[in-house]
């Protein structure tokens, strides 16, 4: 497959010529993600649909670049070929400008696939329908020229995929979740009804019927003589037997270990679009397909994060990296972006009276080079389970993160002693325990010895 050359700069030109009225000369690179508005203003947007777009553009950015190898193109090209089978624009039927990116950067290469790289069997048609959708449509007015369009034969299908119903899809995922929840658990068989039982069952229905019927004669028999004598067929009320009580949830002692640390691989960072003090990240955490508060980025089971690290922490150092995730606190919704999880930094710590102006440096912690996405991460000497979401009524991240430090040595560990809550207990650690993933290598920070994680 050819390889497009085109760049931002390239892509501003088009949109100037198509756009005059939204798009100025002065309009930079550093402006596209917020020029749907103005290209498209009678449709509005989400801040959700504003990071989406902006992580669109990314990727169009990086689809068929020269230096990417054709693996990586093919499985970017398939998992956007995924993402465009049930939705007519990349953010399902609202135009952006990630559309226009999109086209631009991929319509070159589309012109020079072969017809089983266009419709065969393992071919993008979902690709070539939206290269189609947006050069043809009145919705994006693009100006091209009709030999500029990229040239597609409708009739030339050469394989038919079975349509995918979104609504099969996501069942689907339910049942694959439910199934998944329900593993192990031991199974009753239901009970066989046969004939008899059915017959049985009319016999019990006629005789209540002539119950019925007879205690309605006796009752208006009462009701002409007077007689108060008591009603034939009446069944007496049993007493309520009082409920056994349930024995109380046994209480999980109090230890890092119920923290879900895990190994994140950031795939893409940008600015919050409502927060100049926040960054909004795509972190890859090992989360199996179809877990809450999850989505698709990439072919890859990915969580939003939202991270006050904006000006702290270059935004070209949050690209591509690999970093440490607090993985079951409650989701919060940071200015209107929904956050699923809190990466891992450390900052020095206060001295006695000081106050904390938010001024940094802060360093971001740092796992082994060879640590995968969604590797488990423990501090040595507090091994366990995490829990599922912690409450954040118990405050348990609140009780034990003082004890998250650094020590001489750069390594991120677990204080025990400044840690009121594990006083007094004869099997707890006394040492400071290494944060250390489970294939055995050691996470650090940079530079900052002594200090606050969080």
């Amino acid at each position: 497959m050819s390889s497009s050359l085109a760049s931002s700069s390239d892509l501003l030109n088009f949109l100037r010529v198509t756009y005059p009225s939204a798009v100025s000369s002065s309009t930079s690179e550093t402006d596209l993600s917020a020029l749907s508005p103005q290209l498209f203003p009678d449709t509005s947007y989400t801040d959700n649909e504003k990071v989406e777009t902006s992580q669109w553009l990314t990727t169009s950015a990086r689809l068929a670049t020269p230096d990417e190898d054709e693996a990586k193109h093919a499985e970017r090209l398939g998992s956007l070929n995924i993402h465009l089978s049930t939705r007519s624009t990349l953010l399902g039927a609202k135009p952006s400008v990630a559309d226009i990116a999109l086209y631009h950067r991929l319509a070159p290469a589309v012109k020079s696939w072969s017809a089983e790289e266009r419709t065969g069997e393992h071919g993008y048609h979902h690709v070539v329908r939206f290269i189609d959708f947006v050069q043809n449509a009145p919705l994006f007015r693009l100006s091209l020229k009709e030999e500029d369009k990229v040239q597609i034969d409708l009739d030339d299908i050469k394989f038919v995929h079975k349509p995918i119903d979104a609504k099969e899809e996501k069942e689907r995922k339910k049942k694959e979740k439910a199934a998944a929840a329900a593993a192990g658990d031991n199974q009753t068989a239901l009970p066989i009804r046969t004939g008899k039982a059915e017959d049985g069952a009319k016999q019990n229905r006629k005789e209540k019927a002539a119950d019925a019927g007879q205690n309605a004669e006796n009752k208006a028999k009462g009701a002409m003589t007077g007689d108060s004598a008591p009603q034939q067929g009446k069944k007496e009320k049993k007493e309520k037997q009082p409920k056994p009580q349930k024995a109380p949830a046994k209480e999980t002692p109090l230890s890092p270990c119920l923290i879900d640390l895990r190994v994140g691989h950031i795939l893409k960072a940008i600015n919050h679009p409502n927060a100049d003090s926040l960054y909004v990240s795509t972190i890859a955490c090992g989360d199996p397909s179809g877990t809450d508060n999850t989505s698709e980025y990439e072919g890859q089971v990915v969580r939003t994060v939202c991270s006050g690290l904006n000006g702290l922490v270059p935004l070209e150092e949050m690209q591509g990296r690999k970093i440490i995730a607090v993985c079951n606190l409650k989701p919060v919704t940071m200015r209107g972006i929904k956050s699923a999880a809190m990466v891992l930094a450390a900052s020095p710590r206060l001295k006695e009276g000081e106050e904390d102006h938010h001024g940094g440096p802060v360093e971001l912690v740092t796992p082994p080079m060879d640590a995968k996405a969604g590797e488990r991460v423990i501090f040595e000497g507090w091994s366990g389970d995490p829990e599922g979401v912690l409450n954040p009524k118990k405050k348990i991240w609140e009780t034990l993160q003082p004890g998250f430090t650094t020590t001489d040595n750069l390594e991120v560990g677990f204080d025990v002693s400044v840690v009121p809550q594990l006083q007094g207990d004869e099997s707890v650690k006394k040492s400071t325990g290494k944060l250390v993933t489970s294939s055995g290598g050691t996470c650090t920070v940079k530079s900052l010895t002594n200090a606050v994680v969080r």
